[in-house]
């Protein structure tokens, strides 16, 4: 209990030293030798000794490939274990052991595993406040935009020295996204369509925050959800229906389909699904380089016509061997 006593008091000193510099710095941030300091998404002043050498990715663990450190990474999250792109990329993954998930931390496994890096979400804060009142370095992440999913990334490549690599990650990202621009760009206000993204239920939409969103902005539509200031919200049926989407997205883990929707007279009101403009989305993360990709199947399936051209298996694969170094899957 004191050991535990004094590493808090001693990572408070350091958060504090951490908000000074920053603010002496006019919010930058300034790194001592051999650290990297990050304000993460739960506020919390980081300071990362380096080089990483004990990572434990409850989340993100698709940039592990990017950077090249599976050497590297001693604990993943469950569900790395059925993620296409990681048994790819590491097919022995289940050799790495489960830390359990953001929700639901083993705490003994990690403790066993004794890491020095711990990246998670926040969905649950209370799990990641358990986990640095232990002793370890905990970074909580949530990125609510392209932006922010980029800022995160460029925090991993500096953590485990590997800038380079990152860098070039997020050029070929810029890339696609350069190219969906160029193609919407000109696209009369009139004409722009209206997107709904569906999540884990028919009635759980995307609101107006977070990356889904950017990325529906990205593609030159309108979220027709209009929900302000969340990720995600329940709504009935009745509202969406009066939103009147022209393309509907159903989430990739989602435990329903496009058959669901179009086999359902209420939602048969409206055009989109009456007109087969409603598809499911790959099981892809948005907090990945995938985010690339995926908006740019996003836009050819919203707008057709602007990238007939386009061959979306090809840019995939292409894709994945640059960033990922794996060849990648089909779409679905």
């Amino acid at each position: 209990m004191v050991r535990n006593r004094h590493a808090h008091i001693l990572r408070r000193v350091a958060a504090g030293l951490l908000a000074a510099l920053l603010t002496l710095s006019g919010g930058r941030a300034v790194a001592s030798p051999g650290t990297v300091p990050y304000t993460d998404a739960l506020g919390e002043h980081v300071a990362v000794s380096l080089p990483v050498h004990r990572a434990v990715f409850f989340v993100l663990y698709e940039l592990v490939p990017v950077l090249g450190v599976w050497d590297r990474t001693v604990g993943v999250a469950r569900w790395a274990y059925d993620n296409d792109l990681v048994t790819q990329s590491k097919p022995d993954i289940r050799s790495i052991p489960s830390v359990g998930s953001g929700s639901d931390v083993n705490m003994e496994a990690l403790l066993r595993l004794k890491p020095d890096l711990v990246v998670t979400w926040t969905f649950k804060p209370e799990q990641a406040r358990f986990m640095e009142g232990r002793g370890f370095p905990v970074v909580g992440v949530y990125p609510d935009s392209i932006a922010q999913l980029c800022d995160v990334m460029r925090f991993l490549g500096k953590a485990f020295e590997r800038e380079d690599r990152m860098e070039r990650a997020i050029g070929d990202m810029e890339t696609l996204f350069q190219l969906i621009r160029q193609r919407v760009a000109l696209i009369p206000e009139a004409e722009r369509k209206k997107i709904l993204y569906l999540d884990s239920k028919p009635t759980t939409v995307s609101g107006r925050l977070g990356v889904t969103n950017d990325m529906i902005t990205l593609i030159g539509a309108h979220n027709a959800a209009s929900v302000g200031g969340v990720r995600n919200a329940d709504v009935p049926l009745e509202k969406i229906i009066a939103w009147n989407p022209d393309v509907i997205f159903i989430w990739g883990n989602a435990r329903y389909g496009v058959s669901d929707l179009t086999n359902d007279a209420r939602w048969r009101l409206i055009p989109a699904v009456r007109e087969g403009r409603v598809y499911k989305a790959p099981e892809w993360s948005t907090w990945s380089p995938r985010l690339a990709p995926y908006a740019l199947w996003m836009a050819a399936m919203t707008y057709p016509e602007r990238f007939r051209d386009v061959n979306l298996d090809t840019v995939v694969e292409d894709f994945h061997k640059k960033v990922f170094g794996v060849p990648g899957k089909a779409w679905h």
